[in-house]
């Protein structure tokens, strides 16, 4: 028989979350984490900063004004000006139809068949609705010459040809209407369903500079006398038709999509950025400037900001709920959550303050210097006293996002956190003793270096004037970490039972009381212990295990011993064997009871 092979199915997201809340034994304190992420995103997007200076244009500053984030600026005057352009690079819709010509060739023969049928302006239709259009002395005058057979004969043979062919490329009736912007004129043909665009629609003629054409062409007509021309001229400036016809409704469709695809003109305004230097007379386009950004800071609190920073937050907290391979991880207690909390809030109120007070001194390069001390790398340190690598990488990178946040700066401040973070774990994680991690701020203070200078290179808010300042800051945020470790560590292991790496390197020594008794009442004991706490250390250190964690579980694993030493035979060293003279369950019970007594 072939074995089926078994089929994984993707995990739902709900299903999921499930699965990490039975795993977890965290309870309400999960929403101390939450209700801590939504502190700081609110605390992230609160405006705190000092009064800024706004001028007017034409005004002289009384003192210099620099961009204090990043930001885009509208130009709402030049966004209006570029659509008013948009809107005059539109051509004017005009429809073609030559139903026009065809009316005005019906109503044409209509005439000319009244008068030849000896119809009169009483009698006959056509001729009164002609008549009404003049006066009824010029419409007489008008059939008398229309009703000679040579005028008739021109109208039908030479002039209406003329007329049709004009027509049909296009005429209007008032010049001024057909003289639209730089767009020309755009003529849809509704015979053929064509379009053409014009660009020189002052040649486009309309009905009264045509009539004048066809007069000067009458003129040279030799069966045609003053009074003929007379007589044609009045007939057609009454009944010609235009047949183009502006669609106001598609000129006004085209003008509308045509603003709404104008991109918006902005000034890209960076942090650090000198709008204005005292002494300079401002301009429209830096009074634009500063207007955007008193308003930038007019609102108490930047909602946006707020709620995709929660976002950000809430995504990069998984980490501390799941394993590389997208399985829940090892639990957490509710004192883990509420540590956590603690630190994120404390270190972001930290940032804050520190930013609040850049900006209180109205100076950008003090701003610089103290995003740059700001003690972050001290701040993931203490956390890998605590936590495995997992989740103090997560937890630095949840500082290094907010705290940057508190600045309003942006990703290369976030890098310098978040990298100095890490270095700082490594050499915690890799001391032995507190003189190490005392040490640890010579390398400390170099790797933070080369990490601020690609912070530098990728920044355009620090000029070389302020390397010195910078350099100093660095310095400062190492002893910064360093002083953290020390005098945070022991409130966290006496407020929250924490054995911190500092605790376990006590607990190693061999001065420690608990570990002298052991050498001393059960040596045996003592050497067993010595040589599967080495074995343990190594394998630890093979999986990547907290290896000092280990070690120190393997050497205080028998401490149950020292109440029944004389019990245990690798402590008699040829004494007799006590339990020979107990019965085998009591022989038993107190073999099993050392597990008990030592956790006691």
């Amino acid at each position: 028989m072939t074995k089926r092979k078994k089929v994984s199915r993707p995990v739902s997201l709900l299903s999921f979350i499930q699965t990490v809340r039975a795993g977890q034994q965290t309870g309400w304190t999960v929403w101390i984490l939450v209700g801590s992420l939504a502190l700081v995103s609110l605390l992230s997007g609160v405006n705190w900063g000092s009064e800024k200076h706004i001028f007017v244009a034409g005004q002289i500053a009384d003192a210099d004004v620099r961009a204090e984030r990043d930001l885009m600026v509208e130009d709402t005057i030049a966004t209006r000006q570029k659509k008013k352009r948009a809107e005059e690079d539109q051509p004017l819709v005009y429809d073609l139809s030559m139903d026009a010509y065809r009316l005005f060739q019906s109503r044409l023969v209509d005439i000319i068949k009244a008068i030849n049928t000896g119809g009169t302006i009483a009698t006959d239709p056509a001729l009164e609705k002609f008549a009404a259009e003049n006066n009824d002395v010029i419409a007489q005058e008008v059939i008398r010459e229309l009703s000679q057979r040579e005028v008739q004969e021109y109208i039908f043979k030479k002039l209406l040809p003329q007329i049709r062919e004009q027509l049909a490329n296009g005429l209007v009736w008032d010049f001024r209407v057909a003289r639209g912007g730089s767009g020309g004129v755009l003529i849809r043909n509704l015979d053929n369903n064509t379009s053409m665009l014009r660009t020189d629609a002052e040649a486009i003629p309309d009905a009264q500079s045509f009539l004048g054409e066809l007069s000067v062409r009458m003129r040279s007509a030799p069966e045609l006398n003053e009074s003929s021309r007379k007589a044609i001229y009045t007939l057609l400036s009454t009944i010609l038709p235009a047949s183009l016809s502006l669609n106001r409704e598609a000129t006004q469709k085209n003008i509308e999509e045509a603003t709404k695809s104008v991109q918006p003109v902005y000034y890209q305004l960076q942090r650090g950025e000198m709008i204005i230097r005292k002494g300079d007379k401002v301009t429209r386009e830096q009074q634009l400037k500063m207007q955007s950004l008193f308003n930038s800071y007019a609102d108490p609190v930047r909602w946006r900001q707020v709620g995709g920073a929660f976002a950000f937050g809430l995504i990069l907290s998984l980490g501390f709920f799941m394993s590389p391979s997208g399985r829940p991880g090892t639990s957490l207690r509710p004192k883990d959550l509420v540590l956590i909390s603690v630190i994120l809030v404390f270190f972001c109120l930290a940032a804050k303050a520190m930013m609040i007070f850049g900006q209180r001194m109205d100076s950008l390069r003090m701003i610089n210097a103290l995003e740059i001390a700001f003690p972050a790398a001290g701040a993931a340190g203490l956390v890998s006293m605590v936590f495995s690598a997992r989740r103090y990488g997560t937890m630095g990178l949840i500082l290094a996002f907010y705290c940057a946040l508190m600045f309003e700066a942006s990703i290369p401040l976030m890098l310098y956190y978040f990298l100095g973070g890490m270095l700082a774990t490594w050499l915690v994680t890799r001391a032995q003793n507190r003189q190490d991690v005392v040490w640890s701020v010579i390398p400390l203070t170099c790797g933070l270096f080369l990490i601020w200078i690609g912070f530098f290179v990728m920044s355009d808010n620090i000029t070389p004037l302020e390397i010195p300042m910078q350099l100093i800051a660095i310095l400062i945020s190492s002893f910064l970490s360093l002083i953290i470790l020390f005098a945070i560590s022991p409130v966290l292991e006496m407020a929250f039972g924490y054995s911190t790496r500092f605790r376990l390197m006590e607990l190693m020594s061999l001065e420690h009381p608990l570990m002298q008794e052991i050498m001393v009442t059960i040596p045996g004991t003592y050497h067993h212990s010595l040589v599967v706490a080495n074995m343990v250390e190594a394998g630890a250190k093979a999986i990547g295990a907290n290896s000092l964690l280990c070690k120190v579980a393997a050497l205080y694993h028998d401490a149950g011993k020292l109440l029944y030493p004389e019990s245990l035979i690798e402590n008699q060293f040829g004494a007799p064997n006590k339990p020979d003279r107990l019965t085998p369950s009591m022989t038993a019970l107190i073999l099993l009871s050392h597990e008990k007594k030592g956790k006691e």
